[in-house]
């Protein structure tokens, strides 16, 4: 079992950055590969972004690409969501997801990943 804990949501400004981290313990931390998904209010759960178990291997939606950045701390047994240029579609509850997985492939699909956290809030005003 991987439990994961997701925090840093919060009300900023559009333009503003934002630091997301998901904190995880249980299980060997490096072996699984992470995820950021959010939801919306109205739309269905999206894939953000993901990390390989190595953190070598990263994937973006293109909504995303070029403004968000994933990395992980395998010591900290955190990964981190950096967002910058955030505008107001950016609103959602943010969600860390983790599969236990030593592949370079990363899954955008929801049912691939077995634990999922509670979410943070992030909103981006105008």
């Amino acid at each position: 079992q991987v439990q994961v804990v997701e925090s840093g949501g919060r009300l900023v400004q559009a333009g503003d950055s934002l630091r997301l981290s998901c904190a995880t313990s249980g299980r060997t931390f490096s072996n699984y590969a992470l995820a950021w998904f959010r939801q919306a209010p109205g739309k269905e759960r999206e894939f953000v972004g993901g990390i390989s178990w190595s953190g070598i291997n990263t994937a973006y939606a293109d909504s995303v690409k070029g403004r968000f950045t994933i990395s992980r701390d395998n010591v900290k047994k955190t990964m981190y969501l950096q967002m910058n240029s955030l505008k107001p579609e950016d609103t959602a509850v943010y969600y860390c997801a983790a599969r236990e997985s030593l592949e370079r492939t990363i899954y955008t699909a929801i049912v691939r990943y077995n634990y999922w956290g509670q979410g943070t809030q992030v909103t981006v005003s105008s």
